[in-house]
């Protein structure tokens, strides 16, 4: 027997299904969902907690002309199946195939590409003022037609609806949005999918009641009426008043929407999240709705399937598992290292930066009681959770608030504490201006603890951690290092934290903010190189002599260049690898030594080669009257890089060792050539 998700291609095919027939739908949409995951990885429980939601959007809107904003993408792998990529969902996060989160380029559903929370009301108001203020006039065809203006059939404008999870809504963008859309009153559905309870609990049978008053379009219609009628009245704008006090009143009393009334919003909810009549029919009339309207919707997350449901935390972002059990399995089965903490065997290294960071952050806070542990909703990714569980009272996850996270950590260093911020590199961008004013003005000793630096893998361009060293470079009293291994990043950490100096004066040297950037997972190729040397301030380390060029790499690129110095030496070229260390300050004085014994340096980083470490060093070779030395500068292009496995992606980015090697040896075979016929290769002094 054919299963119906079979049938369904498109958001019609749903609409022609008898709404008795859902229910079955959701089932096997999670089975699919379950399958595709247990078998690639990825992200789970959040979308199957969002399953019967995403089948009454489809239900009632008529998407895409009824535009749809999803905040993020990993609760909607629903509407991935509904809107024609069910055949494609087996490539889900792999290379060339389907995105893990929602893409603009993907399919005319996804109205923008997205994977940073937080984002999908103020985008879905700019849609909903673009169709407001347009009135129905025709809107072109493609992209104009998508971004605004309703479609001249004669009937209703489009209905723009934003679906934002609770953990979202404490984001700081998000706030800004509803306060001015309560300000600007647009004709806008915001769907709250609260699937932590963290609001409220719904009060009984009285809310369900009131809800279906407040939703039932001929209440809405009579009490509009009655309210122009009582404003005609004698006073009768203080008896409107009085009437709205009251029904703000018998709303706080039963449901948890004040806050939202008080903004501005029509509130309704909170409702069953996997009750699809319920869901459909509070649809049904809160589109109809005028004005900005929140619909609080109740959803578990990892619901369907059990082992998402005991532990939706491990479920969210998931390696390959036993659709039986539960368990990891297979290339990506756990096993246990040392310290407790689950690794995962051949998918990833034996020891991984985040690792490392976690253990010696450990380390240094049983040595010191000042030590603080800080994150932004990234427990488990960035290795924080174990020192919280350690250290629960010197310990912050500041939620998806980075630029409070920052904030925060300002005050407790201006405080004599010395926090130490763990942040995934594509989230610390949302706090720009805090690692400016509150960190770097103020000359704080605040540690930051940049993971997923460089290319991330499967979450693609919305997470790859690739534009760091611009914007932090450029930032007076901040120090950038990169460590080459997970051995090094813990050596950096301590020299970071003993450094000297205190905020409170600059005898002896102030400590100052500390950025330390690291890769994904640990060491690309080679064996570890075992105890670093000595750190010092903006010193690099020669790591292998050579006379006829030189390439300082920078953190996850060292290994690289070490193996691409032996495959050039076979070719008979001599080159010296250097592991560079600091971004800022450089080490100016190697920089100039290299230059006059080789005549030819290259630059290598997993980093956007604009305004990155290469641009540094030709930045420092012009302040020294070298800018004539032959500067090859290697990294990421000037293009957002798509998703694949992380080894794949250097590849294509040509940052692995077999495309470097040629590419070096090219670049230095046409540089001789070229200076053979006028002479050498110059050797400034």
């Amino acid at each position: 027997m054919s299963r119906l998700l079979e049938t369904i291609d498109s958001p019609a095919d749903l609409k022609a299904l008898p709404l008795r027939d859902l229910p079955k739908l959701a089932a096997e949409i999670r089975e699919e969902l379950v399958g595709v995951v247990a078998k690639l990885g990825g992200h789970l429980a959040s979308s199957l907690g969002a399953v019967e939601l995403c089948l009454a959007l489809h239900y009632v809107f008529d998407a895409p002309d009824d535009q749809l904003v999803w905040d993020m993408g990993y609760q909607a792998y629903a509407h991935k199946l509904l809107t024609g990529r069910r055949a494609r969902i087996g490539t889900l996060k792999q290379f060339r195939g389907l995105s893990g989160f929602c893409n603009k380029d993907e399919s005319p559903y996804d109205l923008f590409t997205t994977g940073h929370g937080g984002t999908c009301l103020s985008t879905a108001m700019g849609l909903a003022v673009a169709r407001d203020r347009a009135g129905t006039i025709r809107a072109g065809e493609g992209v104009a037609r998508r971004a605004g203006a309703a479609p001249d059939q004669g009937g209703e404008p489009r209905r723009v609806a934003a679906i934002i999870g609770d953990a979202s809504l404490g984001e700081g963008m998000a706030l800004e949005a509803l306060n001015h859309i309560g300000h600007v009153k647009p004709n806008l559905l915001v769907i709250l999918n609260d699937n932590k309870m963290s609001i409220s609990q719904p009060v009984g049978g009285l809310s369900k009641y009131l809800n279906r008053i407040i939703t039932d379009p001929l209440y809405n219609r009579l009490h509009e009426d009655l309210q122009q009628l009582v404003a005609k009245l004698p006073k009768g704008q203080r008896l409107v008043r009085l009437g709205q006090k009251v029904e703000e009143s018998l709303k706080g009393f039963v449901t948890p929407g004040l806050l939202f009334e008080e903004l501005g919003f029509r509130y309704v909810g909170p409702v069953d999240g996997h009750n699809i009549p319920e869901l459909v029919t509070t649809l049904q009339n809160v589109k109809r709705l005028k004005g900005p309207t929140l619909l609080h919707v109740l959803t578990l997350k990892g619901k369907g399937y059990a082992p998402a449901e005991q532990d939706p935390e491990r479920f969210h972002k998931t390696e390959p598992f036993d659709v039986k059990t539960g368990q990891p399995k297979g290339q990506g089965s756990r096993v246990k290292v040392q310290g407790g903490r689950p690794r995962t065997s051949n998918l990833e290294p034996r020891t991984t930066f985040t690792d490392a960071f976690s253990d010696a952050l450990i380390e240094l806070a049983q040595q010191d009681a000042r030590v603080i542990g800080m994150t932004a909703a990234m427990p488990e990714g960035t290795g924080m959770a174990a020192f919280g569980r350690r250290f629960p009272d010197r310990y912050f996850d500041v939620g998806m608030a980075e630029q409070h996270g920052i904030g925060l950590a300002a005050g407790l260093a201006r405080a004599g504490r010395r926090p130490v911020v763990a942040i995934y590199s594509t989230f610390l961008q949302r706090a720009y201006d805090q690692i400016m004013h509150e960190m770097c003005l103020q000359n704080l000793p605040v540690i930051l603890a940049i993971d997923r630096a460089g290319l991330v893998g499967e979450d693609g361009p919305t997470h790859h951690g690739v534009f760091d060293l611009a914007y932090l470079r450029v930032f007076p009293n901040l120090t950038v290092m990169s460590p080459k291994d997970p051995e090094e990043l813990r050596a950096m950490l301590r020299w970071a934290m003993a450094r000297p100096g205190e905020p409170e004066g600059r005898a002896g040297g102030t400590a100052g903010p500390v950025a330390i950037r690291y890769a994904r997972g640990g060491i690309l190729c080679g064996e570890p190189l075992g105890r670093p040397s000595k750190l010092s301030l903006g010193k690099s380390e020669v790591l292998r002599q050579g006379g006829d060029l030189a390439i300082l790499a920078l953190g996850s690129l060292v290994y690289p260049a070490l193996e691409v110095a032996g495959r050039l030496k076979r070719d008979g070229l001599e080159a010296a690898v250097v592991n560079a260390r600091f971004v800022k300050p450089l080490d100016a004085a190697l920089i100039r030594q290299l230059a006059a014994q080789t005549g030819a340096l290259v630059t290598l980083e997993e980093a956007q080669i604009a305004g990155g470490f290469g641009s540094a060093v030709s930045e420092a070779l012009e302040a020294m009257g070298l800018a004539t030395v032959p500067l090859c500068r290697i990294g990421l292009p000037d293009a957002f890089v798509e998703h694949g496995r992380r080894d794949q992606l250097l590849t294509l980015c040509q940052l692995d060792p077999n495309s470097l090697t040629p590419r070096i040896s090219a670049w230095y075979s046409a540089l001789k050539i070229s200076t053979e016929r006028v002479g050498v290769l110059s050797s400034p002094e």
